[in-house]
């Protein structure tokens, strides 16, 4: 933890693609302190904000493809086991957030692995039900990309409004203090692409 501390104060490219690599993992990491500080620098000239969210998302990429294959090939047992496991409690994880990523994956079929992406407490975890769903690579790869990429945007752009209001040793405690406004938005968001995929869905099947 020291050394993602370290990291987490040394915010530049590199660091932010293995934080939210980590992140979108079993990890830890909240990306709301790797994404949102990224963009404030930013805003003060430091680092490129577009830079931030393709590194970001990249990360976020890679950490879902990690989950998604360890879950294809190892199967639910040793995934449940795992998060029962000493270290999966170590990771904040236990078997009944693992159900509950599956339950919404089931629930709302392949869209899961974009919405999911933006729901606090299953984004970083909704990788595994689709790989132990044995969904399509490809199809995952490219809702989890524009999932992660509308998560990393809504990060940045608190980053970046937080800026022109809030001196630096004050921006983790405004991060927090705006994260229930974040989920409110996130949420809003989930529900119109919902409503999205059962618009589309409901118009095949007039057409059918």
């Amino acid at each position: 933890m020291n050394i993602i501390t370290s990291l987490l104060d040394n915010l530049n490219y590199g660091t932010i693609l293995f934080l939210m690599m980590l992140e979108s993992t079993v990890i830890p990491v909240p990306s709301e302190l790797v994404v949102s500080p990224a963009a404030y620098y930013a805003a003060g000239g430091h680092l490129n904000v577009f830079l931030i969210i393709l590194f970001a998302t990249i990360g976020a990429d890679l950490g879902a493809t990690i989950n998604y294959v360890v879950a294809y090939y190892v199967g639910r047992p040793v995934i449940y086991r795992f998060a029962e496991s000493k270290l999966g409690k170590l990771c904040l994880l236990n078997q009944k957030k693992v159900e509950q990523s599956e339950e919404y994956f089931n629930n709302h079929g392949v869209a899961a692995t974009l919405t999911g992406r933006l729901i606090p407490g299953i984004r970083h975890l909704i990788s595994i039900p689709a790989g132990l769903a044995k969904m399509n690579y490809w199809k995952f790869l490219l809702y989890t990309t524009l999932g992660a990429g509308a998560w990393n945007c809504i990060l940045a752009i608190l980053g970046w409004h937080l800026h022109a209001v809030v001196p630096a040793d004050q921006l983790n405690e405004k991060i927090e203090e705006y994260g229930e406004y974040i989920k409110f938005a996130i949420m809003g968001i989930v529900v119109l692409v919902l409503l999205y995929f059962i618009i589309k869905y409901s118009l095949k099947r007039v057409k059918k």
